[in-house]
């Protein structure tokens, strides 16, 4: 496509159009804190009339959505090296409002988040650009001022003119269209990234997920009347952006992190009427961190097969008391008090629960994120896509529990299950895979399920996703070992399906793990055929750590234990091995 004339711009589309395009925008931070100012502008850009006061500027049908979001990248410093990291990512939008309008949109987007004049390439709360729009070649510039990057200022250059040469732009587009064809370069998203990765010399960027501080403050307020508040962040995790096996030590932003399970429940298979009691429960917690546990997982109904079904409110009643009793870590009710008590007050909280009102109150209340064993489509999740009545309540899952995650900006776990955890073990459609077939099938399976949820008007965070093979659920022992030996086979980037079903990219490429094997029964099984032995949940400790080495050395973010004092120095020996 020939280039626009800057005196075609303005025209260049109908400001009033319900035409639908597609754009891609890039966002960076540096300044404050990067993460909440990248989703306050996300927010903002989901709310272009609330945004532009002036309706002259565009039509009152003007509409953005985001349907795509890549991951979130740590990145160093490029051109004026001497300023602290960014916070890098990109999202896909649909849009019916012009390019041009479009700009005016992100630079009052911009002005509302908090960015002040600087100089170029200098530090900056926030930064959106245009990366791509359709398949347009685009320039607001006069033709004789086109032969420069220098004058770049107050003009539109579509695609951007730098994002060739910007790991941190090419990265994140990666993510979501890596097959695009650059309109001007002919070149794919992948090759693009490709070419630059192989003769740059910048260091790697490293992915983060970040777990948002509640319950609120009283001072956080909504950026617009309108708008829901944004979190600020009480704590982020850096993880390489290759979670392949590794073989380079640990370092603070690669190691392995360690999540504790606290039921709170009378019926859990491995620690029933442990720790559903405050005194125990908190006892638990201050255990936990002082053999430095990274996050609390709070659960207050048993997913074991054949476990008593609990009610929302019971469920709420179980688990919101623990959450805020550690979110004020009274001293009445804990032994200790001063520096442990206030990490104990900071441990980032996951809830595990598949039931909205369970999940907001838990948020309410302090939690950080959202471990869901259903992946947001509810117990009658087998076989999916499902049908008739049972599509009708997946669908209501899924659309509920997308909203709370949205809603309060939070992680959440996503992991692979066949309705009861005992049942549908039959991977057999599957055995066109080389790498094996329950290891296929949690890949597509769970794939339908993350692509929906990652992708389309409605779309939570791709950044704040992890992925759980469900290791025990609706799998042989046979099934969970393969599971094991090939945890980084189940996010790799490669091509997935065979014959009838379509090779396609694998859709929980690049995503976080999550291991959870601590005292299973798939353990007891191989214990009981190998060794002869009979064994109980609490038997099962040493048992839980070869696996957990295992997930270690197959690169999971996250391993999810019940005996933290003795799967931290795992851990700890498994991560100075291979990481």
């Amino acid at each position: 496509m020939e280039l626009t004339l800057a005196s075609e711009a303005s025209n260049l589309f109908d400001s009033s159009s319900s035409a639908i395009h597609c754009a891609a925008i890039a966002l960076g931070s540096n300044v404050g804190d990067s993460i909440q100012n990248i989703e306050v502008a996300l927010r903002l850009l989901e709310n272009p009339l609330l945004v532009v006061g002036d309706r002259s500027t565009i039509s009152q049908n003007a509409f953005v959505y985001i349907v795509n979001t890549s991951f979130l990248y740590e990145s160093a410093p490029m051109y004026v090296t001497d300023q602290p990291s960014f916070i890098n990512c990109a999202c896909m939008i649909e849009t019916n409002i012009p390019p041009v309008n479009l700009l005016q949109l992100v630079k009052k987007i911009e002005e509302i988040v908090g960015r002040k004049p600087s100089f170029r390439n200098g530090p900056r709360v926030i930064d959106l650009d245009i990366v791509l729009y359709d398949e347009l070649n685009f320039d607001t510039r006069a033709l004789e001022e086109q032969h420069t990057l220098d004058n770049l200022n107050g003009h539109l250059v579509i695609p951007h003119p730098r994002m060739s040469e910007r790991v941190f732009v090419l990265r994140p587009l990666y993510d979501m269209i890596p097959e695009y064809v650059h309109p001007s370069l002919h070149k794919t998203i992948s090759t693009l990234l490709n070419e630059l990765t192989l003769i740059s010399d910048d260091p790697p960027m490293d992915k983060v997920i970040a777990f948002p501080q509640y319950p609120l403050p009283p001072n956080n307020t909504s950026p617009l009347p309108g708008v829901d508040p944004v979190p600020s962040i009480l704590t982020y995790w850096k993880y390489r952006a290759s979670r392949s096996i590794r073989t380079v030590p640990a370092t603070t932003q690669g190691r392995t992190r360690l999540m504790a399970t606290l039921n709170v429940t009378p019926d859990s298979f491995s620690d029933g009427s442990t720790h559903n009691t405050l005194p125990t429960a908190l006892a638990y917690v201050h255990e936990a961190v002082r053999v430095s546990v990274d996050i609390l997982d709070i659960g207050g109904y048993s997913t074991r097969p054949g476990a008593a079904f609990v009610s929302v409110k019971e469920e709420i009643d179980r688990v919101v008391p623990f959450i805020q009793a550690i979110r004020s870590a009274d001293p009445a009710t804990t032994e200790d008090d001063g520096e442990e008590n206030c990490m104990v007050r900071d441990m980032p909280i996951s809830i595990d629960t598949f039931r909205w009102e369970v999940a907001e109150n838990a948020i309410l209340a302090g939690a950080n994120c959202i471990n869901d064993v259903y992946a947001f489509t509810g117990p009658q999740n087998y076989p999916y896509p499902a049908s008739g009545a049972a599509k009708e309540q997946t669908t209501e899952y899924m659309r509920q529990m997308k909203d709370v995650a949205r809603k309060f900006a939070v992680p959440v776990v996503l992991m692979h299950s066949r309705g009861d955890a005992g049942m549908n073990k039959d991977y057999s459609v599957y055995d066109y895979s080389d790498d094996g077939r329950v290891l296929e099938g949690v890949r597509v399976e769970l794939g339908v399920k993350v692509d929906e949820i990652v992708k389309g008007r409605g779309c939570i965070r791709r950044w704040n996703v992890i992925i759980d093979p469900g290791i025990g659920f609706s799998k042989t022992v046979e099934g969970n070992l393969e599971l094991l030996r090939q945890g980084a086979a189940v996010t790799a980037d490669i091509l997935i399906g065979s014959g009838s079903n379509e090779k396609k990219r694998n859709p929980l490429a690049g995503f976080p793990q999550l291991v959870g094997t601590s005292k299973k029964s798939f353990l007891g099984m191989i214990l009981s055929d190998k060794r002869g032995k009979s064994t109980e949940a609490k038997d099962r400790i040493w048992a839980t750590a070869g696996a957990v080495a295992c997930a270690v050395q197959q690169g999971a973010l996250v391993v999810r234990v019940h005996d933290t004092h003795e799967m931290s120095d795992v851990v700890a020996i498994a991560d100075a091995l291979w990481r």
